[in-house]
């Protein structure tokens, strides 16, 4: 079976693929168009995929007909039309679990870096400009007690929900499509609706599945609903914001500060005006970028493939309902 891997991942995961008598490609190239990438597709028969900038539509599912199952390199998979994917009977897999304490790590240390300005203070010290002490200066804002808004309280949200309650003693409520008993018993979590959500919390963090419903979710209308010392959090997908209305309710002081390790679109524009706010802190979407973190990804994804060559069921798998409809 050939495998096809659009861009280089950590030798473990190609290492496994390799001992299991796989054919592995990798592009010399990283930075393939879209009719390159297309091409190596329709000459393979598995696609370990890495990066969300191709989309796996019907369209591509038509001119790729050859291809048997696609194992993302991601928990996501909003850009994989899972509805044709069933109808073509391909399983799509995916890396749950893994990167859930590095990716929470990133919407801590963001909650934490907005609070305190870290961003803007940190370019201060690099253009030489501390300046004389000023008491009333870009100051930040303490977390102790209080109240985090968790939409999407899976995996993910749970690890930011734990750490935030457990170093700053943060009261947890959440909004999710489901209870979790869990969280509740753990952490006396709060199951809240969203207006109560977007209305209490003090620090607002997105965890959730990204959906094309969703787009925009937070705009205008909710950020104007949002406590004026809000700190909105997004490390899951940049499509949940509206970036121009989340600037109009930073500078209007609507909510407080933002941080994102996600973007609308991505990658941000170096000429955003969120980049010249003092209370917003962007990374360049690196919540899985630890060494445990990718290398557990690359395995998973490999162990996805191996299993479909041999003629089982993918292990971590997006779309299971793919099986029962085929058993």
């Amino acid at each position: 079976m050939k495998v096809f891997v659009n861009k280089r991942i950590p030798e473990a995961g190609l290492d496994m693929l390799k001992e299991a008598g796989l054919e592995v490609f990798i592009p010399e190239h990283e930075n393939l168009s879209h009719e390159e990438w297309l091409i190596y597709c329709q000459n393979s028969d598995a696609i370990l995929s890495i990066g969300a900038e191709f989309k796996y539509d019907r369209d591509f599912f038509d001119q790729c007909t050859n291809i048997k199952t696609i194992a993302l390199y991601s928990v996501g998979f909003d850009h994989v039309d899972i509805k044709e994917a069933n109808s073509r009977n391909i399983p799509v897999g995916n890396t749950p679990d893994v990167l859930s304490k590095a990716t929470s790590d990133i919407a801590f240390l963001l909650m934490q870096s907005v609070a305190r300005r870290a961003s803007y203070n940190f370019q201060k010290v690099k253009d030489g400009n501390w300046g004389d002490f000023d008491p009333l200066h870009a100051l930040g804002q303490e977390l102790y007690g209080k109240t985090l808004g968790i939409l999407g309280l899976g995996r993910i949200g749970f690890e930011m929900a734990e750490k935030s309650h457990k170093a700053f003693d943060m009261k947890i409520i959440y909004h999710n499509r489901n209870r979790n008993e869990e969280a509740e018993k753990k952490l006396n979590a709060t199951y809240v609706s969203f207006e109560e959500l977007i209305e209490q919390s003090d620090v607002l963090s997105i965890h959730a599945n990204f959906t094309p419903e969703q787009k925009d979710l937070f705009n205008k209308s909710v950020f104007a609903k949002m406590k004026s010392n809000a700190i909105f959090i997004n490390t899951a997908r940049g499509g949940f914001q509206n970036e121009k209305d989340l600037y109009e309710a930073l500078v209007s002081k609507q909510i407080w500060g933002a941080g994102l390790d996600v973007t609308n679109p991505e990658p941000m524009f170096k000429e955003s005006p969120l980049l010249e706010l003092s209370s917003v802190c962007v990374l360049p979407h690196i919540g899985s970028a630890t060494i445990e973190a990718r290398t557990g990804m690359a395995k998973m994804a490999a162990e996805n493939i191996i299993a479909f060559s041999k003629g089982e069921k993918i292990p971590y798998c997006a779309n299971p309902e793919v099986y029962s409809e085929n058993s």
